[in-house]
C-alpha cells in the first residue's frame, strides 16, 4: 500500500484515535462507514479515498495536510508524567543498577565509554562524528526553572524514600539531596554527538532506542564488526555519572520513526527499590507522555517535543544532523580528582585526548573519524569557551606517527627525528571452536607498528599505544629488554580495522581481540568469551603477540639513531665511578650518573653536548674525567678527543678534568668533540658520553 507522507497511514491513524480517546467504532459511526472499514485502514489492508481522508481530518480537528503528510500528531501534546516501574510481584528487590557498578563513576570513564558509543554509531562514513561535552552549573532562578520543567516536586518523595535505605546507592543519594538543599546549585553535563545514528527504532521492540532507554546489557550496534563496545554496559556510565541517577535524552534520528526525525525526548531515572504512599516500586522510572497502546497503557514513552520544552530542559541541539544529546543531571566525578567546573572541564579534555587522539587524526588520504569539544557555562553564560581537543597538541609524536601512516609516508628505518618507522607485527588468530582443523594454529594477521622519536616535552615515552576498530586506545605496552641507551620513542600498534585494510584476516583479528577485552576494553587478555569461543591456545597467541610487539620495537630502536637538529641523539649511558687508586681515600656511597644530555651536530662535524650530572651526597670533592666515544657499527668504541671542555654549573675544569666540590648534588658541563679524531662521520655513529674517576677508576 502506498503512502502519501511520512508514517504509514494505518499506524498513524490508530495512534491518533488512541490519543483522542476515540474508538474505531466511533470513527466509523461519524464517517457513516462500517467498523470493518476502519479496521482495514489501521491494519494496512486498505486505505481510504481522498474525500474520506479529508473527512477524517475534520473529525480529528486538523487540516487535510496533516492526514496526507502524517508527520505530526492530531492531538499534539499529552501531559508529561513520570512512570515508576511497579515492584516485582515475587518480592525481588534491586538496590541500584548493577551495570553501573561495572565502571568507576569517573569523568574519564564516562568520556571513554560515551565517545566510544558515538564512534560506533557514525552515520556518514565520509564525515567525522562530532562530540560535544557541555558543563552547565545552574543556581537561583535558573535552577528553579529547570526543576519545574523536570517535575522535581513529583520526584521528591521517591528520592526521599530511596535515600532512606542503608545501602551504598541510598547513602550517595542522601548526600546529593543534602548538597542540593544546602548549596542550591546543580551541575548538568550534556554529552551530544552529531553525524551519529541517533536513537532509532520502536519504543519497546528491538532497536537503538529500546537498547539504551529500556534495556540493560543490550549492545545494539549498527556496525558490530567494528564496534569498540560489545557488552552493552557503556551506557550505564551516563547514569552512574549522575548523583541522582537521572538522564534526559533528545535524539535526532537518522531514519524516521512515526514519520519524524527531530526532538525525540525521554527521561530515565535509576533509583533503588522504594515504597511511596504504600506502593512499592522496583527501581527505574521514565519521563514522557503516557502511552495509549492498550498493552502499555499509562507507561511513559518518548514524545516529540516542541522547541520551548527542549530549551527548558537544556537539551537544545545544533542544527539537524542526526545524533543524540544526553543530559546528566547532577554530574560529578566520584574519584574526587575534579570538583570545580575548571577541573571537570580540564579532565574531560584530557580524557578525550588520551582515549581518542588517534580517532581525531586525519591525513591527506583519510580524514579524522572524530572531533571533540568541551564547553563550560554558568546560568547560561560562557565560563570557559568551547575548547577543541587537538590530538597534535596533547600527543604530538603519536599523532605525527599515525598521520605519516595515513599519508603513506612511513620508512623502514629512522634516519631523521621527524620520520616514522613502520614494521609489521604478526598476530596469529586462533580458530573458533569447531571450525579449525587438527593442529591448526590459526590465521596470521599483520598488525602495524609505527615508531617515532619522542618529543622533548613528552613526560611518558618508551610505550606502545595499542588499538583496533575505530582507533580508540585499548592499552599501553612497555616493551622489555630495550637496547642500552635506546632513544626515547613513542609507538602505535594498529590491529584489525584500525590498520585501514579490509580482508578476512582483518575481520578475524578484530573479532579475536574484541573477544579478549573485558567490559572496560582496556587490555587484551583472558576473558570468558575468548576461552569459550576459541580453540585452546588463544591466550598463548596473545602472549606471543605481545612478545612480537616488543621484538619489533627492539628491531627499530636498535638500529642507527635518527638525526636530531644536526645529528643523532646522544646515547645516554650511566657510567660508574670507582674510587680505588688513592691511598687512604674514603670511598663515597653511590656513584655519579649522567642525568641528561642536550646535543647538536655543528657544521664542522663536531658534537656539541651539554651534560647534566647527578652526584650522590659525599664529604669529599669529586675529580672526574669526561670521556667521549663513538659507538660504531663494528669493533670497539674508539675514544675521541675534546676540542673544548667548559664548566657550566657547580663545577670547574682543570687540565681536562672536572672538579666538583663536596656536597654538590648536580653539576653541568659543556663539551665539543674534535672532528679530526672522529673515526667516522658523526652522522653514522652514536656518541657515548661518560665520566670516569680521574684517579684511575673504570668507566
Amino acid at each position: 500500500m502506498t503512502t502519501d507522507g511520512g508514517e504509514a497511514f494505518g499506524p498513524w491513524l490508530g495512534r491518533q484515535l488512541r490519543r483522542a480517546g476515540m474508538t474505531q467504532a466511533q470513527l466509523a459511526e461519524v464517517l457513516g462507514l462500517t467498523r470493518a472499514a476502519v479496521s482495514a485502514w489501521i491494519t494496512g489492508r486498505a486505505e481510504p479515498r481522498e474525500e474520506t481522508k479529508r473527512a477524517i481530518a475534520e473529525v480529528l480537528g486538523v487540516d487535510a495536510a496533516s492526514v496526507y503528510n502524517r508527520t505530526t500528531d492530531a492531538v499534539s501534546r499529552l501531559p508529561l508524567q513520570w512512570h515508576h516501574r511497579p515492584a516485582h510481584t515475587d518480592g525481588g528487590r534491586e538496590y541500584g543498577n548493577a551495570a553501573a557498578f561495572a565502571f568507576d563513576s569517573d569523568l574519564s570513564v564516562l568520556a571513554r565509554e560515551a565517545t566510544q558509543n558515538s564512534l560506533d554509531e557514525r552515520h556518514d562514513p565520509a564525515l567525522p562524528v562530532s562530540v560535544r561535552y557541555t558543563l552547565h552549573e545552574l543556581s537561583g532562578e535558573h535552577l528553579d526553572a529547570f526543576l519545574r520543567a523536570l517535575q522535581w516536586d513529583r520526584l521528591r518523595e521517591h528520592y526521599e524514600q530511596a535515600a532512606s535505605a542503608p545501602q551504598k546507592v541510598s547513602r550517595s543519594l542522601r548526600a546529593a539531596l543534602d548538597d542540593l538543599a544546602e548549596n542550591r546549585s546543580l551541575v548538568l553535563l550534556r554529552v551530544e554527538d552529531y553525524n551519529a545514528a541517533g536513537l532509532t527504532g520502536p519504543e519497546y521492540g528491538d532497536g537503538r532506542f529500546a537498547a539504551v532507554v529500556r534495556r540493560q546489557l543490550d549492545s545494539h550496534k549498527q556496525s558490530v564488526r567494528r564496534a569498540g563496545g560489545s557488552y552493552g554496559l557503556g551506557k550505564a556510565t551516563l547514569w552512574a555519572a549522575s548523583r541522582y541517577g537521572l538522564v534526559l535524552v533528545n535524539s535526532t534520528l537518522s531514519e524516521p520513526h512515526e514519520g519524524r526525525r527531530e526532538r525525540r525526548l525521554v527521561g530515565r531515572l535509576d533509583l533503588p527499590w522504594r515504597r511511596v504512599d504504600g506502593e512499592a516500586y522496583a527501581g527505574p522510572a521514565w519521563f514522557g507522555e503516557p502511552d495509549t497502546e492498550p498493552e502499555h497503557k499509562g507507561v511513559s514513552r518518548s514524545w516529540w517535543a516542541d522547541e520551548e520544552t527542549v530549551r527548558d530542559l537544556h537539551l537544545e541541539r545544533l542544527g539537524d544532523a542526526p545524533g543524540t544529546s544526553f543530559l546528566i543531571v547532577g554530574a560529578h566525578d566520584a574519584s574526587g580528582d575534579a570538583e570545580t567546573l575548571q577541573e571537570m572541564h580540564d579532565k574531560l579534555v584530557r580524557s578525550l585526548a588520551d582515549g581518542f587522539w588517534a580517532a581525531m587524526v586525519g591525513g591527506r588520504r583519510a580524514g579524522p573519524l572524530l572531533e571533540a569539544r568541551v564547553t563550560t557555562l554558568r546560568n547560561g553564560h560562557v565560563v570557559i569557551p568551547a575548547e577543541r581537543v587537538d590530538p597534535h597538541a596533547h600527543h604530538p609524536a603519536l599523532s605525527r606517527a599515525l598521520r605519516a601512516y595515513l599519508d603513506g609516508e612511513t620508512v623502514p628505518e629512522l634516519t631523521t627525528s621527524d620520520q616514522v618507522a613502520r614494521a609489521d607485527v604478526p598476530l596469529v588468530v586462533t580458530p573458533l571452536k569447531g571450525r579449525g582443523r587438527s593442529r591448526d594454529k590459526g590465521r596470521e594477521h599483520p598488525a602495524v607498528l609505527l615508531l617515532t622519536p619522542a618529543g622533548d616535552k613528552d613526560e611518558r615515552f618508551n610505550r606502545v599505544v595499542c588499538m583496533r576498530g575505530n582507533r580508540m586506545t585499548i592499552t599501553e605496552q612497555r616493551p622489555r629488554d630495550l637496547p642500552l641507551g635506546a632513544m626515547p620513542f613513542q609507538a602505535v600498534l594498529l590491529a584489525g580495522f584500525a590498520t585501514g585494510r579490509e580482508g578476512d584476516d582483518v575481520e578475524l583479528a578484530e573479532a579475536f581481540l574484541r573477544a579478549s577485552e573485558p567490559p572496560e576494553h582496556d587490555r587484551w587478555d583472558r576473558t570468558e568469551e575468548l576461552t569459550s569461543l576459541y580453540e585452546r591456545g588463544a591466550l598463548s597467541r596473545l602472549k606471543e603477540f605481545r612478545a612480537e610487539i616488543d621484538k619489533a620495537v627492539r628491531g627499530l630502536v636498535g638500529r642507527r639513531e635518527p638525526v636530531t637538529t644536526g645529528g643523532p641523539a646522544v646515547l645516554r649511558e650511566l657510567l660508574r665511578l670507582d674510587g680505588a687508586g688513592t691511598s687512604g681515600a674514603r670511598r663515597s656511597p653511590g656513584f655519579p650518573t649522567v642525568r641528561g644530555i642536550v646535543s647538536r651536530l655543528e657544521e664542522t662535524g663536531a658534537w656539541h653536548v651539554t651534560v647534566t650530572l647527578r652526584l650522590p651526597e659525599a664529604e669529599d670533592p669529586w675529580t672526574l674525567t669526561p670521556v667521549a666515544k663513538f659507538d660504531v657499527r663494528s669493533g670497539g668504541r674508539p675514544v675521541v678527543d675534546w676540542a673544548m671542555l667548559a664548566a657550566s654549573e657547580s663545577c670547574r675544569v682543570d687540565n681536562g678534568n672536572l672538579l666538583v666540590a663536596a656536597g654538590v648534588r648536580e653539576a653541568v658541563f659543556t663539551g665539543v668533540t674534535d672532528p679530526a679524531t672522529h673515526p667516522v662521520n658523526a652522522r653514522y655513529a652514536r656518541l657515548v658520553v661518560g665520566v670516569q674517576s680521574a684517579r684511575g677508576g673504570a668507566e
